[in-house]
């Protein structure tokens, strides 16, 4: 692991205390896991950010997925 420094707020620093205490952890533990939900989320979005300009740039026909039709299950049945 490496040790970085970081500038934060003292609210901000004064809520994460409440919450990694309330958590069993640490500072530390709950920023990697922040950081690393962070790093997933903007993965996601850049990946539906991708597909939303796909489906603009070659939208689906008209009845392409109506094949598909018979096989959703909307749990009313």
């Amino acid at each position: 692991m490496k040790t970085i420094q970081m500038t934060l707020d003292e609210d901000l620093v004064r809520t994460v205390d409440h919450v990694v205490k309330a958590l069993h952890t640490t500072r530390s533990a709950f920023t990697r896991d922040a950081l690393r939900q962070a790093v997933k989320s903007m993965h996601r979005r850049r990946l539906e950010g991708r597909h939303r300009l796909g489906y603009m740039k070659k939208p689906a026909a008209r009845g392409e997925f109506d094949a598909w039709a018979t096989e959703q299950k909307w749990g009313d049945e």
